[in-house]
């Protein structure tokens, strides 16, 4: 169900590469909403231009989609950009879809390089549940490896266009992140590529990536039900990994904040993932924690996790020391959840350390 506004632009908030965040007005609101347009499919809509927005997400309060987007500039037609390469369609047989050159498709210039590549030559591939760890597995990278490439291959689980995470814009301009490619449905990245397959291969071969992080786009969809959440296609990342030679590093979900049981400690998620949808070997980092009560938890939650797995999970045990430090200084603010580093360090911690244990095994100089 959509449910759609028109309005007219107030001003614009702010801007970061591929979107602009503005405040338009909307007949019956008596406050300015916030939305947000995507460059590359509507331009920049100015002051006192009529939009037509998509307000379902805001009307119903959701969290990290809750705003309006802008479909269309009522009163202007954005130019169309040059004809180009590249015909693998994304967002498709939808109203919005893109037509982009895709890193492995033929009119591509890396066509020859991944035609028949099938092999990461061992490179560690972090999968994580939740786009929020992207900031700290990559801080967890940099503080044991500073000059490692990092790649994030951002997979349709979430949100479709990489433009709507400020993180990767952050981290991009920082040059902690050297690319992102976005996979499936997922466009805007740096690289394009119709599978996690070929995006894992991108990442290793066109970017020259010493690390891989795999995560899906903001917005993880949950249920409450065991099997009815988008992350638990970790565990095909996973696979994915391991049948390309890669080196796969388990990044687990934990928080000491959620009062949700099912997600406090090492989170169903997880354990769903990685315990009974798992079939290949991976690394299972994990730290220790400043709470010591919540560290003995997790311990024992991973050895249940350890003990009933259907995949071989081997526990790697990260030094804490630097991790902290290293999420301090990311370029990019740290939250899950609605939760910050103070509020709830576990996550944060978990996903550093998986990074940390990816740089530190390596294959590349």
């Amino acid at each position: 169900m959509m449910q759609w506004r028109a309005g007219r632009v107030v001003q614009e908030r702010r801007r970061w590469s591929g979107a602009v965040e503005l405040e338009v007005s909307v007949e019956g609101s008596p406050e300015p909403v916030r939305a947000l347009a995507y460059t590359a499919v509507t331009g920049v809509p100015a002051a006192g231009e009529r939009v037509l927005l998509n307000a379902s997400a805001l009307l119903r309060g959701l969290g990290t989609g809750g705003l309006a987007f802008v479909v269309a500039r009522t009163d202007v037609l954005p130019e169309d950009p040059e004809v180009g390469p590249g015909h693998i369609v994304k967002a498709r047989y939808t109203p919005l879809q893109q037509m982009l050159l895709a890193v492995d498709e033929q009119d591509s210039p890396h066509h020859d390089l991944l035609r028949d590549a099938d092999d990461l030559d061992g490179t560690p591939v972090v999968v994580a549940d939740l786009h929020s760890a992207l900031p700290a597995v990559v801080a967890g990278v940099r503080s044991a490896r500073p000059d490692a490439r990092v790649a994030y291959v951002m997979t349709d689980g979430g949100a479709l266009p990489a433009a709507f995470s400020r993180a990767v814009a952050g981290l991009r301009e920082s040059g902690a992140l050297a690319a992102c490619v976005t996979v499936g449905q997922a466009f805007g990245g740096d690289h394009e590529a119709v599978t996690v397959h070929t995006g894992l291969l991108a990442a290793r071969h066109v970017v020259g990536a010493d690390v891989v992080v795999v995560a899906q786009g903001p917005g993880n969809v949950g249920t409450g039900t065991r099997w009815g959440y988008s992350g638990v296609a970790a565990a095909e990342a996973l696979h994915a990994a391991d049948v390309l030679g890669g080196r796969s590093v388990a990044s687990l979900r934990v928080s000491g904040a959620d009062r949700r049981e099912r997600h406090h400690g090492v989170s169903h998620h997880s354990t769903t993932a990685y315990g009974r949808a798992l079939l290949t070997p991976a690394d299972l980092p994990v730290t220790t924690l400043p709470d010591p009560a919540l560290d003995a938890r997790v311990r024992r939650q991973v050895e249940d996790l350890v003990a009933g797995a259907r995949a071989t999970l081997t526990v790697v045990e990260v030094d804490p020391e630097g991790l902290r430090e290293a999420l301090e200084a990311s370029p990019v603010g740290l939250s899950t959840m609605g939760r910050g580093l103070a509020e709830d360090p576990a996550p944060f911690l978990f996903a550093a350390a998986a990074g940390s244990h990816a740089a530190s095994v390596s294959a590349r100089p």
